[in-house]
C-alpha cells in the first residue's frame, strides 16, 4: 500500500497560502512535517535546512541595497519621478508610455523601484494618457478610454517584468544565481545580468510598435466619432 503521508507537505502549503499565512513559517514548517512523517530524525532535517540556506545565502545580498534605496525614496525618488513625466504636456499617448516605460527600465537596472500600478499608473500615467488622447480625438468613447488605461497598465508590466534581472541584487536573480551554483553551474552575476539586457531592449521595442498600433487605431475611432457627432449636429439644426 502507498504511503501518502510524506505528501502532508503538499497540504500544508497549499491551507497555509490559502490563509495568507507568512510564507516562510509556512514553508518550515512543511518541510519539518514532512520530514518526520518519513521517519527522518530532526537533527537531520535541521542540518538540511541549515545547508539549504547556506548555499543559497546569495539570497540575503539584497538587504544590503535596501538602505540605499530607502535613502532615495526617501529624498523623494517618485517625485522626481513624477515631475519629469509631467513635463510633457504636449506629448502622445505613445511617447507618455514610452517614456515611462524606458524610466522604469532603466531605474530597475539600477535597483530602484519608483513605479506600480496603485503609485504611478493609475493617478498619474493613465490620466496623462488618456488627456493626451482627449486632445487629439475630444469625442473618444468610453471603450477607447478603457484601452488607454489598459495600455497604460501594459507599459508597467513591460517595465517591470523583462527588466527586474537587469540588477545583480534583485531576489530574482539571485535565487537563479543559488539554484546554479547549486548544480554546479558556476556563473557570474554580472554575466547573467548582461544576458537579459536583450530581452528588456526586444519588450521595449514590440511594447514600442504595439503602443504606436494602439493609438493609431485610437486616434481613427476618436475621428471617426467626431464626424458621426458633427453629422447629427447638422441634421439636428437642418430640421
Amino acid at each position: 500500500m502507498i504511503d501518502f503521508w510524506p505528501l502532508i507537505g503538499i497540504v500544508i502549503i497549499t491551507v497555509g497560502l490559502a490563509l495568507k499565512l507568512n510564507t516562510l513559517l509556512v514553508i518550515l514548517t512543511a518541510g519539518v512535517a514532512t520530514g518526520l512523517v518519513a521517519d527522518i530524525p530532526l537533527m537531520d532535517i535541521l542540518s538540511t535546512l541549515g545547508q539549504s540556506f547556506t548555499q543559497n545565502r546569495y539570497m540575503s545580498l539584497f538587504i544590503l541595497i535596501l538602505p540605499m534605496i530607502g535613502i532615495l525614496e526617501r529624498f523623494g525618488l517618485r517625485q522626481r519621478a513624477e515631475q519629469l513625466i509631467g513635463t510633457m504636456k504636449k506629448a502622445s499617448v505613445s511617447k507618455i508610455l514610452m517614456t515611462y516605460l524606458l524610466l522604469r527600465k532603466v531605474t530597475n537596472g539600477m535597483g530602484l523601484s519608483i513605479g506600480g500600478h496603485p503609485s504611478m499608473i493609475r493617478p498619474l500615467i493613465a490620466p496623462m494618457a488618456e488627456a493626451a488622447a482627449e486632445k487629439e480625438s475630444p469625442n473618444l468613447p468610453d471603450e477607447k478610454r478603457q484601452a488607454i488605461r489598459a495600455l497604460s497598465a501594459a507599459s508597467e508590466n513591460f517595465g517591470n517584468f523583462f527588466s527586474q534581472l537587469l540588477f545583480i541584487g534583485t531576489g530574482g536573480i539571485l535565487l537563479i544565481k543559488g539554484v546554479m551554483a547549486d548544480n554546479q553551474l558556476d556563473v557570474k552575476l554580472e554575466t547573467m545580468a548582461l544576458w537579459a539586457l536583450p530581452t528588456a531592449i526586444a519588450s521595449f521595442i514590440v511594447f514600442v510598435i504595439f503602443s504606436k498600433i494602439v493609438e493609431a487605431r485610437l486616434l481613427k475611432a476618436g475621428k471617426n466619432g467626431a464626424k458621426i457627432v458633427t453629422t447629427a449636429e447638422l441634421n439636428k439644426e437642418g430640421q
